[in-house]
C-alpha cells in the first residue's frame, strides 16, 4: 500500500506548488518581476495579472513611475520569458474614482493625501483580491517588503527586514481577510538580493530603475494634476504670520503643503515654514520651525490588524513611510481615535496616514492605523485657547 505524505509547501498549501494556483500582481517592475520568477521557478501554477491605471500617452519612456505604458510592456514581456499566462486588466475609471478624484479632494481641502495607500486599499487589495478569488486561485501575490507570519490561524503583518524598502505604512488599510490570501516572498530579502535573483534568472528588468514618482504625478509636478482635474481651485489669497498678521499673497493653496519651506516667496529673516492651510478661508499660514512640533493627532477610518484591546497599550506610531517609529499613546472613542504623541514630530498632516505598531521578538507589527483628520501643532494649540 503506498502512502502518499503531504507537505506543506513554501506558501503555506498542504498540496503540491503544481497543484497551487497564484496570482501575480505584475506592475512591470524589477520586485514583482523577481516574484513570478520565483513562484515559477518553484513550480506554482502562475498567472500574471498588470493593472492600467491611467492613461499615460504624454509620459517618455526614461519615466520612473509604476503602472506606465512601458511597465506594462515589461510585465508582457517577463510573462512570456517565464512562459506563464499573463492578462491585463484596464482599471482606468476605477483608479480616477477611488484614487485620483480622492487626490485632487485632499488637496484643494488643504491637505496632503497619500494616493499610493488609497490604491493598495481600493484596485489592489479590493478589485484585484476579488479578480484573483473569482479566479479560484489560493493565494494573490505581491512585490511588496513586508513580513506576513502565521500565527493562531491568522496572518500577522510585521516590518520588512530591509527597513529602508519596507512598504507596511502602505499595507496599513489592509483587512484580515486579505491579509490571509495575500503572500509577500520579498518580506525576507534585501533589495540586492531581488535584484540578484532577477539577474539569475535572465529577467529584463533585472537592472531597471525603482519608480520614484507618483504613478499619475508627471515628474511630481502636483499642480499640473490639480490644474487638469479642478482647473478652477486655483485661487488668490492671504499668508498670515502666527500672530494673524497678512504678510504675502499666495496663487492658490494647493502650491503648499505643512511643513514646506521652500516657495512661499516671502523674505524673512529666519526660515519660515507652512504650518496650516485653511481651505475654507484660502489662507495660508506661516511660521517658524517650532511652530510645527506636534502634540496631538486626531484619526478616521480605522483598520485594525489586532484584537482592538491592544489599543490600551503604549505603541508606536510612523506619520510617513520614510518616518521613524514614535512612542505614542493612543485613546479609541466613537469617531475613530486620538493619539498623544511622547515625541515630538514635525511636518504632519491631514491627509496623511497614522500607522500602529507594537514590538516583540519577531519584530515591528502591524496592528492598523487611520486617517489624520487633524495634527494640532504649536500653532493650532495656541488659536485653540484664543
Amino acid at each position: 500500500m503506498n502512502i502518499i505524505s503531504k507537505k506543506v509547501n513554501s506558501l503555506g498549501f498542504l498540496k503540491r506548488p503544481k497543484d497551487t494556483k497564484v496570482v501575480v500582481a505584475m506592475s512591470g517592475g524589477v520586485d514583482s518581476s523577481t516574484v513570478a520568477g520565483l513562484m515559477k521557478k518553484d513550480g506554482y501554477k502562475v498567472f500574471g495579472i498588470t493593472l492600467k491605471l491611467y492613461d499615460d500617452t504624454k509620459l517618455s519612456k526614461e519615466s520612473r513611475q509604476c503602472c506606465a505604458g512601458q511597465d506594462i510592456l515589461d510585465a508582457k514581456k517577463v510573462s512570456q520569458q517565464l512562459n506563464i499566462d499573463h492578462k491585463i486588466l484596464y482599471y482606468q475609471k476605477k483608479f480616477r474614482k477611488d484614487v485620483i478624484d480622492s487626490f485632487v479632494d485632499g488637496y484643494v481641502a488643504g491637505e496632503t493625501p497619500i494616493p499610493c495607500v488609497q490604491c493598495n486599499q481600493t484596485v489592489k487589495f479590493r478589485d484585484l483580491y476579488s479578480y484573483a478569488q473569482e479566479m479560484k486561485a489560493d493565494a494573490l501575490i505581491t512585490g511588496h517588503y513586508v513580513n506576513r507570519i502565521k500565527k493562531n490561524g491568522n496572518a500577522e503583518m510585521y516590518r520588512a527586514v530591509d527597513l529602508t524598502r519596507d512598504q507596511s505604512y502602505f499595507l496599513f488599510s489592509t483587512t484580515q481577510e486579505q491579509l490571509n490570501f495575500l503572500r509577500f516572498p520579498l518580506g525576507q530579502m534585501k533589495k540586492k538580493e531581488t535584484r540578484k535573483i532577477a539577474s539569475e534568472l535572465k529577467l529584463n528588468v533585472a537592472d531597471k530603475p525603482d519608480s520614484q514618482d507618483i504613478c499619475f504625478v508627471p515628474n511630481g509636478d502636483y499642480a499640473s494634476v490639480i490644474k487638469k482635474y479642478r482647473p478652477d481651485s486655483f485661487k488668490k489669497g492671504d499668508i498670515l504670520d502666527i500672530e494673524g498678521n497678512i504678510i504675502g499673497k499666495h496663487e492658490g493653496i494647493i502650491n503648499f503643503t505643512i511643513g514646506q519651506r521652500r516657495g512661499i516667496g516671502i523674505a524673512h529673516k529666519e526660515p519660515l515654514y507652512v504650518v496650516n492651510i485653511n481651505a475654507t478661508k484660502n489662507e495660508v499660514v506661516v511660521g517658524g520651525r517650532e511652530a510645527l512640533a506636534i502634540k496631538r493627532i486626531c484619526l478616521k477610518n480605522l483598520n485594525f490588524l489586532c484584537d482592538v484591546k491592544k489599543y490600551n497599550e503604549h505603541l508606536f506610531i510612523k506619520v510617513r513611510s520614510t518616518g521613524r517609529l514614535i512612542k505614542a499613546k493612543v485613546y479609541l472613542n466613537n469617531t475613530g481615535a486620538e493619539v498623544n504623541l511622547e515625541e515630538k514630530e514635525t511636518g504632519i498632516s491631514p491627509g496623511q496616514a497614522c500607522v500602529f505598531y507594537s514590538q516583540n521578538k519577531i519584530g515591528d507589527k502591524v496592528l492598523g492605523g487611520g486617517w489624520i483628520v487633524r495634527a494640532e501643532n504649536n500653532y493650532l494649540s495656541t488659536i485653540q485657547r484664543l
